[in-house]
This record gives C-alpha cells, sequence and structure tokens, in this order.
C-alpha cells in the first residue's frame, strides 16, 4: 500500500520503494504529485511501487530519482522510452520515443499520473572524451616507439647490421604521430559529442583496433630490411596527405559550430566541401591515408587504409540516410540537398 505521509517521500537508496524526496511538508503540498510505471522492455515491472515525481519533473530528475532507489544505475546507464501503442488488428509499426532531452520536462512527452515508461541498462558507461584520448595516444606512442627503440628490441630475429632510420621511415613517423596528436587536440578542444557517455566495452574494442594497427604499420615500415620508394614519391604523397589533414581538421571545425553548446538538434552542414560532400571529413581522412600508403609503399598501410575506408563508409551511409530522413521536407522541415556521400564520383 502507498504510504503518502511526509516521511515516506524521503528516498532509501537502493530500496527499490516509490519515494520522492521533499525539503518541507509545504513544498509537497504545493506540487501535484504523479506516479510512474516503470517496466523493463520485456514487460516486467523493474520498481514494484512505481516512482514518485512532480508534475513537472523533467527527465533529469527523472533519471536522478532513479538512481536514488537504484543506485547501481547512474544516470548516464539509463536509457528512457515510451513505450510504442499499436493500433488496429495487425498492429502499427512505429518507433519508440526516446527521452533524450534531460532539460526536458515529462509533461512535454505527454507524460502524466499513472503513464507507463521503459527502462533499459546501457550498462557500464565511459566518457567520449576519454575513449578518444586512449584510443589515440595508444597508436601514437606505440609506432613512435617502434621508430626510436633500438632495432634489436623490436626486431630480435633481425641479425643483420645496425641502420639508421631513411628519410622515408622518418617522414612517415612525422606524419603518423602529427595525425594522432591532432586528433587527441581535436578531442578536448573541437569536437562537441552529442553523447556524454559510450558503453565501456567500447574502450576496448577501439583500441584494439587503432593500438594493433599501429603494431602492424609500425612494424615493417620501420623495419631495417624497409626499402624506401623514390623521395620524390614520397614527397608528395605525403605533401597531399598534409593538405588532407588540414582539410579534415577544417572540416571538425565546422561540424563543431553547426549547434549552439548543448543542443542536440540535427542541422544540415554548410560551407566548404560540406556543399557537395554529406561526409568530407571522412573523404579527405581516406585520402590522406591513401597518401601515406603511396608515400611509404606498404601493404599493411594499404590495409589499414582499407579498413578504415569500409568502417567510415558503414558511419557515411548511416549519417547520409539519417539527414535524409529528417530533412525531408515535411512538415516545415527543409528538404536535405543532394549530395555525394563520401566519395565523388564513386559513393
Amino acid at each position: 500500500m502507498l504510504d503518502l505521509s511526509f516521511e515516506s517521500f524521503k528516498s532509501s537508496p537502493g530500496s527499490g520503494s516509490l519515494s520522492i524526496h521533499y525539503n518541507s511538508f509545504s513544498d509537497y503540498l504545493s506540487e501535484a504529485i504523479m506516479k510512474i510505471v516503470v517496466k523493463n522492455r520485456g514487460g516486467a515491472n523493474v520498481l514494484p511501487d512505481g516512482i514518485l515525481l512532480s508534475d513537472s519533473a523533467t527527465v533529469k530528475d527523472l533519471k536522478e530519482q532513479f538512481h536514488v532507489l537504484k543506485p547501481k544505475t547512474y544516470p548516464s546507464r539509463q536509457r528512457w522510452t515510451i513505450p510504442v501503442k499499436t493500433e488496429g488488428s495487425a498492429g502499427t509499426h512505429q518507433k519508440p520515443t526516446v527521452l533524450n532531452k534531460d532539460d526536458q520536462k515529462l509533461s512535454d512527452y505527454g507524460i502524466v499520473d499513472g503513464s507507463t515508461l521503459i527502462f533499459k541498462d546501457l550498462g557500464p558507461q565511459i566518457g567520449y572524451s576519454t575513449v578518444f584520448f586512449w584510443e589515440y595516444f595508444g597508436p601514437l606512442v606505440i609506432y613512435f616507439l617502434m621508430y626510436l627503440l633500438p632495432t634489436r628490441l623490436i626486431y630480435p630475429s633481425y641479425d643483420g647490421p645496425q641502420t639508421d632510420k631513411s628519410l622515408t621511415q622518418t617522414l612517415a613517423m612525422l606524419y603518423w604521430v602529427g595525425h594522432y596528436a591532432k586528433r587527441i587536440y581535436e578531442t578536448f578542444h573541437v569536437h562537441r559529442f552529442s553523447h556524454a557517455t559510450m558503453p565501456l566495452f567500447n574502450l576496448v574494442k577501439n583500441c584494439t583496433y587503432y593500438w594493433c594497427f599501429a603494431g602492424y604499420v609500425g612494424y615493417f615500415v620501420n623495419h631495417p630490411l624497409y626499402t624506401s620508394p623514390p623521395l620524390m614519391q614520397t614527397y608528395i604523397a605525403l605533401g597531399c596527405s598534409l593538405v588532407c589533414q588540414l582539410c579534415n581538421y577544417k572540416c571538425h571545425v565546422i561540424l563543431s559550430n553547426l549547434r549552439p553548446p548543448g543542443s542536440t538538434e540535427y542541422v544540415i552542414p554548410k560551407g566548404f566541401l560540406f556543399n557537395y560532400i554529406t561526409c568530407p571529413n571522412y573523404t579527405v581522412e581516406i585520402l590522406g591515408w591513401v597518401g601515406f600508403t603511396i608515400a611509404t609503399q606498404t601493404l599493411t598501410a594499404g590495409i589499414f587504409t582499407l579498413v578504415g575506408a569500409g568502417q567510415m563508409a558503414q558511419w557515411a551511409l548511416g549519417k547520409h540516410a539519417r539527414l535524409k530522413r529528417t530533412f525531408n521536407g515535411k512538415n516545415g522541415m527543409p528538404k536535405y540537398p543532394r549530395r555525394w556521400i563520401m566519395m565523388p564520383p564513386f559513393f
């Protein structure tokens, strides 16, 4: 039975009981109370007694109150949706409404006393900037150490003479290290992330990808038996790659300035290469690594470029489809202009 005494509204962490906290009894009297039914995607009750909130509560208030009741599920682990109502005998296929704006009032989503919300635990989370830092810091250090450390330490089976690194190897190292140093700088000073966190597993997955490829590419490019291509080829290829990196940085700055701080609304990117391509930041990123591959003339660099291009192509397809779906020219929305997805004139 629901106890409506003032004391019952003082939360008991981890109890899972129906509760809300007020500083005084007058605060309680001045606010209308609504009870929210909380279920998981399987339809089972997460909180047997539901959760009490004021009718002016925001999504942030909901998350914080749920955290009080379930201390392990801190706000960034929580995903809340409004269940889809099916109509007709066959039902209507719709996507559930996600409560993804922390400052939005629950009432703005049509949530009232007795409404049901679906809770999903996203699992342990970690900050985007933390993941990006480690996934970029690793390849920077790994490649540099493979260039810097004594040959016999990296290549113990090599019994030839100790040789100095060639100019091509040195220029390749500078490009690689500069690229990841740029990425780290952008992580903290340029990028604006739509979400504060991502699943903790992404840290392991992303670091495995970047760190292993750094070792894979660095091992062969810095090998004592490595044969450099003509220097002019290296100069031209890396020069083009540097131009691509500058273009990539400009694209990231444009993306960062699309929306005011705190906003997560989709905006049609405009200016520079965005007038012709949906994801030009991927275009110039890939072309930069094509240049690195030509400059070093190694198969491993080519494999790294192809794998990265494949992943970026998937991201570009998703972003292009999302922008076309959002900006469909209906209900006052502008229509997304005709553009290449990532790699004109092919894609």
